[in-house]
């Protein structure tokens, strides 16, 4: 049974000018971890308010727990929880002030849902009457997370919520997930970061407001119609350039070391022909592999 159901959803911004949202439909499971994965400006955060009541979409219909977003949203109010992608809690309350507010909001106590956040709370102990602006960005985050779970929500919405943290804060929070996951909470989460798309079960990619794919990152990834190669070379600004004029590449894009190339008619001496071709051209120390695609590799394929 699904816990989030969204059924072609639209939304505009500026009397129609911008459409943020473009019939877009998917559906989360009891239980799942499922990740809205996009750059800036794809729409993530339009969908996530629309989620949680806080804008109403222009056409079609969204459920969260069986409830509609817009006739049902004092109901999902009280069952959801959502942590926005800017820091939200009060910047001059303590960690352990800030807590207790929220808990008081839902009519429950920190006590009572000890239990759901206490593996992320005893982080924060040592520092539970510092004021929540003074945090660092994981803490704080770490902190939003505990507001947005003290009143045990059924299901829980984070968007963007590694965003601006270090590399370990983001390993840590993505453990923090599955462990909420195994507790049965449902978990929708956003991010502009294509690494975390392998830690969700189910991803939707996402741009200018369109879904693009919709199903687990393995099987996102067997979909790549190509090989895929990485190359690299002494001159790596130039090698780009080269390779994106070459007639016999069909794309070409940089990934960290290597650049990321399919070739138009690939054949059994592709690889040995570019080689030859860049030697040529005066290009030294030149590495050519195949490799597996990313997630990443499959969005720039499927934008194109």
């Amino acid at each position: 049974m699904a816990d989030i159901i969204l059924n072609n959803i639209v939304k505009t911004y500026n009397e129609g000018a911008v459409k943020a949202v473009n019939d877009v439909s998917f559906e989360v499971n009891k239980g799942e971890l499922f990740g809205l994965i996009g750059a800036d400006g794809a729409g993530k955060t339009s969908i996530f308010r629309i989620l949680t009541t806080l804008i109403l979409p222009d056409n079609g219909e969204a459920f969260v727990n069986g409830y509609n977003v817009v006739k049902d949203y004092k109901a999902i109010r009280k069952t959801v929880g959502y942590m926005p992608g800017k820091f939200s809690l009060y910047q001059d309350l303590s960690v352990e002030e800030n807590l207790n507010f929220f808990a008081r909001v839902f009519n429950t106590t920190v006590t009572e849902n000890y239990d759901l956040i206490k593996d992320i709370y005893i982080q924060l102990e040592p520092f539970k009457k510092r004021r929540a602006g003074k945090l660092s960005g994981g803490m704080k985050q770490k902190l939003a997370l505990c507001c947005a779970l003290i009143h045990r929500p059924t299901v829980l919405f984070l968007d963007e919520p590694t965003t601006g943290v270090d590399a370990v804060s983001r390993q840590e929070f993505w453990g923090m997930l599955k462990n909420l996951k195994q507790q049965g909470i449902t978990i929708l989460v956003s991010t502009p970061y294509m690494d975390e798309a392998t830690l969700c079960e189910r991803i939707a990619l996402i741009q200018n407001g369109n879904i693009m794919s919709i199903d687990t990152p393995d099987n996102i990834i067997e979909q790549f119609p190509e090989n895929l190669f990485a190359i690299k070379a002494d001159n790596m600004g130039l090698l780009l350039k080269a390779l994106r004029n070459n007639t016999e590449i069909k794309s070409c894009f940089s990934f960290g070391d290597f650049h990321h190339i399919v070739f138009k008619n690939e054949n059994k001496n592709s690889c040995n022909e570019l080689i030859n071709k860049l030697q040529q051209d005066d290009f030294k120390n030149i590495r050519i592999k195949q490799i597996t695609p990313s997630i990443e590799d499959c969005f720039i394929n499927l934008m194109n």
